[in-house]
């Protein structure tokens, strides 16, 4: 597709991702009023996080193969659709378990326009000129990142009220299924369609099962237990169950071929890592900031501007270079390392850290993020030709949602955990009696609704429980240095597909193909048909002789 037509298509494609970001930053910066208003617990807030991104992980896989065989641009507007209505339903909600599941409606559009936006982009530009749109995509993310948390701020300040920070999004979404109607041209390559469901099924359940596990652990009961037995065990007999499957069917959600190839392989191990770091460290900024430091919804926004700023910079200069030089491994190993000590900084962060020191900590480890995040779905694409890019594309992401759910729901039972130590060992020094649930996972969020003293022990416990989270995503990101800096640098190749898919039929040894045949090999390549002069070559012996000398003709050749 023309540059210019290009553009016009991604408007569309990014104003739909630009909502599905906008989505989760608005309402994560609104969480702590909304979980006031309903009588929410530090559970809750975990779960309105971890619902959406359960369901959105478990649905990514499945729309990535739908992609293969169906229309992109329809399955694309298809999960706006979905999005948008949980929006809609989410505005309406009138306790924390109404509103938990209508954030799981959200997360399975969620989960297609994240995985489709790729696929879509793999449609239409080969990979040497795909970097600097993956940059445009980074930047989006990190445009929604500040604006969210800042939208949402003042949404919640204002009396429009908190259920605004789920509709205002829906206006967006409605431009972008219009945009895409207009602008988005794709051919539909029509394939036999054979959808593994009990594949996506299994899938489905052995992630939940052990998402669940994750957030339930540690609160609602042991770690070590009957409970984690159970849940581990059925999560590990539904992934085993679910590669047997995917090895055994025609066409399986998440083709197990492609793991054969080390970069992808390594690829979908970084993006794990990352994920788990950046969704996981970030989830619990704008929380840090308002409960711990006693900042408003409007303030907490603007504070996280340095992460976002470091990641709008990076993903775009990096996407534009690596278009142009047509590599990525140096940019993925520096971003990596860069990232690594972000979060290491940040694991210095405590109730009264100073905020120019946590503002550069914030964006190095927005840097980090910005070079490293897109340029690993890139390197996996570009193993892969186009009957298998959605699956691919949609692997990646699965693996970097999996961590981030992951991420948010461990580091969130940490934090109960941690928090709650913390409060005892206050409350305990100041001959206070350690109880009513504070700080606990099933303790109250309302921090302004308690007793001053308290009330400043609790923001004291929060700020000092940060720099634990953030220490535990450094040490993830160790892990993503480890997988880039053993992947296997393959130039961008400047085609859609790989020269080797699809192969082209061919004829039998010995064989030539009809439209290949030459008669007179002698006369077709010695002179042009139009050359008048006779042929005056002596003829080898043996050799046929013409009657008389004559121009070639086609009857010859």
């Amino acid at each position: 597709m023309p540059h210019r037509q290009i553009l016009k298509a991604f408007t569309g494609l990014l104003s739909a991702l630009l909502v599905a970001m906008l989505s989760s930053t608005i309402v994560s910066s609104a969480l702590p009023t909304i979980l006031a208003d309903l009588h929410g617990t530090q559970s809750h807030y975990t779960w309105v996080v971890t619902a959406m991104l359960l369901t959105s992980t478990a649905t990514t896989p499945i729309w990535g193969k739908l992609s293969d065989l169906f229309s992109k641009k329809v399955l694309y507007q298809t999960a706006i659709v979905i999005f948008t209505v949980g929006c809609v339903l989410g505005g309406f909600a009138q306790s924390m378990p109404q509103l938990i599941a209508f954030r799981a409606l959200q997360g399975i559009g969620m989960g297609g326009l994240q995985a489709l936006i790729q696929a879509v982009i793999a449609a239409m530009i080969a990979p040497r000129d795909r970097g600097r749109y993956a940059g445009y995509i980074g930047a989006t993310f990190a445009v929604a990142t500040v604006s969210g948390p800042l939208v949402g701020g003042l949404v919640v300040d204002s009396p429009l009220g908190w259920r605004w920070s789920f509709w205002v999004c829906v206006p967006i979404a409605v431009i972008a299924f219009i945009l895409l109607g207009r602008t988005l041209k794709l051919p539909v390559v029509k394939r036999e369609v054979s959808i593994d469901w009990l594949g996506a099924t299994l899938i489905v359940a052995g992630v939940a099962l052990l998402l669940i596990w994750v957030t339930l652990a540690g609160k609602d009961f042991p770690w070590w237990g009957p409970h984690t037995a159970a849940f581990l065990g059925g999560a590990v007999a539904m992934v085993a169950a679910a590669i047997l499957v995917e090895s055994r069917v025609r066409e399986p959600v998440v083709p197990l071929h492609l793991f054969r190839n080390r970069t992808f392989t390594l690829a979908v191990v970084g993006s794990l890592a990352v994920g788990t770091a950046m969704f996981g460290g970030t989830v619990f900024l704008v929380q840090y900031f308002q409960t711990a430091r006693g900042f408003s919804p409007t303030a907490a926004g603007l504070l996280t501007l340095p992460m976002v700023l470091g990641m709008v910079g990076s993903s775009t200069i990096v996407g534009r270079i690596v278009s142009r030089v047509g590599r990525t491994k140096p940019f993925l190993v520096a971003g990596s390392l860069v990232l690594l000590v972000g979060l290491s900084l940040l694991s210095q962060v405590d109730h009264d850290t100073n905020l120019w020191w946590m503002g550069v900590s914030l964006a190095l480890m927005g840097i980090g993020v910005g070079s490293v995040m897109q340029n690993l779905v890139l390197a996996a694409q570009n193993t892969v030709g186009m009957s298998n890019v959605g699956a691919a594309t949609a692997t990646v992401t699965f693996f970097r949602t999996l961590g981030g759910a992951t991420g948010v729901s461990a580091l969130g039972a940490v934090l109960g955990m941690r928090v709650t130590d913390l409060v005892t060992e206050s409350l305990t020094a100041r001959g206070l009696p350690a109880g009513g649930g504070l700080g606990t996972g099933g303790g109250t969020l309302d921090v302004e609704a308690l007793p001053a003293p308290v009330r400043e022990i609790v923001r004291t416990a929060y700020g000092d429980a940060t720099g634990t989270l953030f220490l535990l995503s450094a040490c993830a990101a160790v892990i993503t240095v480890l997988a880039v800096v053993f992947i296997r640098e393959t130039p961008l190749r400047e085609t859609l597909d790989l020269d080797e898919e699809p192969q082209p039929v061919r004829a039998p040894s010995g064989h030539r193909p009809p439209s290949t045949h030459v008669a007179n090999p002698r006369l077709a390549c010695t002179r042009p048909r139009t050359d008048p002069r006779p042929e005056t070559r002596r003829p080898t012996p043996g050799a046929h002789r013409p009657a008389a000398p004559r121009v070639p003709t086609t009857r010859d050749t």
